[in-house]
């Protein structure tokens, strides 16, 4: 009688998605502040004087 030898789940890592990707100048279409509703929630997403983003809640 022959065994047969368990077989263990692939251990390889899943293949890497590149996430989307959006420029900020179509987002922010000129402005310099954007609210982002998310969740219920209000998002602040802001351009710093440094052309830096912040986003606050």
């Amino acid at each position: 009688m022959k065994t047969q030898t368990p077989t263990l789940p692939d251990s390889s890592p899943a293949p890497l998605k590149t996430p989307p990707r959006i420029d900020s100048k179509h987002l922010l279409q000129g402005a310099t502040v954007l609210e982002i509703d998310h969740a219920g929630q209000r998002y602040l997403l802001r351009v710093t004087r440094e052309n830096k983003l912040i986003l606050t809640k």
